[in-house]
């Protein structure tokens, strides 16, 4: 019964091995000369010179909002590309109707100025 789960604990020990043993090699044979343009904050693309707690645009939450969205989208689009000549007609136009949801709530967003950035 055991013997069933040694290939489930080989691939964990070996996927521990390539995650940690990089990380460790990094960190021991790697240069650590920090500068002040390595220390600073490049995410975010302004300096953090208030209080942790100030107000975004929410133009940044909208655009990552639709590009989830949108992602999501296109994940769709894959697995059902493979299974098209299964699910036949019926598949092709119940994607059919889903895009053009989406289609339509692009369009809706468009025409609202939600993807102009002033």
């Amino acid at each position: 019964m055991l013997e069933n789960y040694l290939p489930v604990l080989v691939f964990l020990v070996l996927g521990l091995l390539f995650g940690v043993v990089p990380i460790l090699a990094a960190r021991l044979l790697g240069p650590n000369r920090p500068d002040s343009a390595k220390l600073s904050p490049y995410e975010c693309g302004f300096e953090a010179f208030e209080d942790s707690r100030m107000k975004f645009d929410v133009r940044f939450y909208l655009v990552a909002i639709l590009f989830i969205i949108f992602d999501l989208e296109i994940a769709f689009l894959f697995p059902w590309a493979v299974v098209l000549q299964d699910i036949g007609w019926f598949g092709f136009w119940a994607m059919f109707v889903f895009l053009g949801i989406l289609v339509i709530g692009f369009i809706y967003e468009w025409k609202k100025g939600a993807l102009e950035w002033e």
